[in-house]
């Protein structure tokens, strides 16, 4: 193996800092000379990447690594917008290229999409680690929103409130400084009828809307009784709600957990709770939103008569 000479081997450990890319303007500083940089450049140790950009020995593949060399490109005001920054935070399973990035300016990168927001604040941008840019998970949502089913943006929103990345106020707020965003009319009917704590399943993500077309009373979700996170909680007429969903009721386990919940609570509130299936719910909600409303009336009237 060929042994580096020391400017190379500098080249190296500047690149790998940088992930695996160094800039033009870095090589001559170093100093090197644009005929060093073509020598380089035919043997193959330097590989253009981007707009005076070099990868350095070979390509890099790693998702973040490529995106650390496109924001070299870039500038430092730059960042990972829309779905690229969608796939670091996870929203998309699979990172697609070309990268796309923001910059402050009127500028063209090849092998780039380039998205122009001269509004963004410092807190829009977060560093994950050095030479990783990444538009706050906030601004990311508002970007996919247009892009993603109302169903599964939902999913996502609840996801991410759920790892601690957001809460609800930074999304509204969002939506005031960008009411003209296309992102809004998406993320505004998830906002309004969002509760205090995020939702942890599809199932419980078609609550609110069910719960807003059969004008069912208020509610809280996700609020502990006795020491168990309930699915919904109807706090005036003392009625709890478990969806019962297959991917977290699947088990042996999970059944007779659910009716020691159920006991427990009604031993010491004296609060009874209603088991709905995933197929009744989707498959007949009028039929399961009336017995609901028939069931909360009843709690009234009980709850009035012991008053009394």
């Amino acid at each position: 193996m060929a042994t580096l000479s020391s400017t190379d081997a500098l080249i190296s450990v500047l690149a790998a800092r940088q992930g695996g890319y160094i800039h033009r303007d870095q090589l001559n500083r170093l100093p090197l000379t644009a005929s060093a940089i073509r020598h380089r450049i035919r043997r193959g140790f330097l590989i253009p990447a981007y707009h005076r950009v070099y990868a350095v020995g070979h390509l890099p593949t790693h998702p973040h690594d490529r995106a650390k060399g496109a924001l070299l490109a870039a500038g430092p005001r730059s960042a990972l917008v829309d779905i690229s920054a969608a796939s670091y935070y996870g929203i998309y399973k699979r990172w697609r290229y070309p990268l796309h990035v923001t910059v402050p300016t009127d500028r063209r990168l090849g092998g780039l999409v380039i998205h122009r927001n001269r509004r963004l604040l410092r807190s829009d941008i977060v560093t994950p680690e050095p030479g990783l840019r990444i538009i706050s998970p906030a601004l990311t949502l508002l970007d996919v929103a247009p892009k993603l089913y109302p169903k599964r943006l939902r999913r996502v929103v609840n996801e991410i409130r759920l790892e601690h990345r957001i809460e609800l106020a930074d999304l509204r707020a969002l939506l005031a400084r960008f009411p003209r965003h296309p992102g809004v009319p998406h993320l505004g009917p998830i906002l309004a009828t969002s509760q205090k704590q995020p939702t942890r399943s599809a199932f419980e993500d078609d609550w609110p809307p069910f719960a807003l077309r059969y004008d069912l009373p208020a509610y809280v979700m996700n609020e502990f009784v006795c020491g168990y996170r309930t699915d919904v909680l109807f706090t005036e007429e003392q009625l709890v709600v478990e969806t019962d969903g297959w991917e977290t009721h699947q088990t042996h386990e999970a059944f007779i957990e659910d009716r020691e919940q159920d006991a427990t609570i009604l031993a010491k509130t004296g609060m009874p709770t209603v088991r709905i299936t995933y197929d009744n719910f989707h498959q007949r909600p009028a039929r399961e939103a009336e017995r609901l409303h028939t069931i909360l009336a009843r709690r009234r009237v009980e709850l009035q008569l012991a008053a009394d």
